[in-house]
C-alpha cells in the first residue's frame, strides 16, 4: 500500500515536469515572441491542430512530440540562437504563412523571410548538412544544417545558408 501511495505521488509530482503539451513545444522565447507581434502582427506559429489530419499523421510519424512551425536550427553555422518559424494568418482558404528565420544577434532579433504559400498549413524541419537534389536535377550541398518548408502532398523547399546568401532547391513538386 506505502509503495503504490509513493508510486502516485511520484507520478503526480514528477511526470508534469516532464510533460509538455503540444503548444508548449511551439512557444517561442519571450523576446522572439515580442519581436514577432511587431514585425508579424496577427501571425501565429504553426501548430500540430493547423495541419489537416493526413498532414497531422505524416509530420508526427517522422517528427514526433515536435512543433510543425517551429525548430530550432544551427542555420548560419555561427552558434547563435536561430529558429525557423513557419507563421501564419488565417484566410479564406487555409493560411497566408511564412517561413521566417530569426537569428539572435546581440540583444535584438533579426527576422528574414525565406518563403511564403496560401492554402493548407504547411510544416517545417530541419534536416542534418549534406547534399541534396532538387526534382529538376538542381544540385546542392550545406556544411550547415538546411530547413525544408512542406506542403505534404503537393510541394517542398529545402533552404540552406551558403556564407553569404540563402539558396533553395524544390525538392518536391
Amino acid at each position: 500500500m506505502k509503495a503504490a501511495a509513493m508510486a502516485l505521488w511520484l507520478v503526480i509530482l514528477v511526470l508534469p515536469t516532464f510533460a509538455q503539451s503540444p503548444a508548449n513545444v511551439c512557444a517561442l522565447p519571450k523576446s522572439l515572441q515580442d519581436t514577432v507581434a511587431v514585425k508579424y502582427p496577427g501571425a501565429k506559429v504553426i501548430t500540430l491542430s493547423d495541419l489537416n489530419e493526413d498532414d497531422q499523421q505524416f509530420f508526427q510519424k517522422d517528427h514526433h512530440g515536435a512543433c510543425p512551425g517551429l525548430v530550432k536550427v544551427d542555420f548560419y553555422g555561427d552558434d547563435k540562437p536561430t529558429f525557423a518559424l513557419s507563421l501564419a494568418t488565417p484566410a479564406q482558404t487555409g493560411f497566408n504563412t511564412q517561413l521566417v528565420v530569426a537569428h539572435l544577434l546581440g540583444a535584438n532579433w533579426k527576422t528574414t523571410v525565406l518563403g511564403e504559400t496560401g492554402g493548407p498549413a504547411p510544416a517545417i524541419w530541419s534536416e542534418k548538412p549534406g547534399a541534396y537534389e532538387g526534382v529538376y536535377g538542381a544540385k546542392m550541398r550545406s556544411t550547415r544544417s538546411v530547413i525544408l518548408f512542406v506542403g505534404y502532398e503537393s510541394w517542398a523547399v529545402m533552404y540552406a545558408w551558403d556564407g553569404r546568401k540563402v539558396k533553395h532547391i524544390q525538392i518536391n513538386d
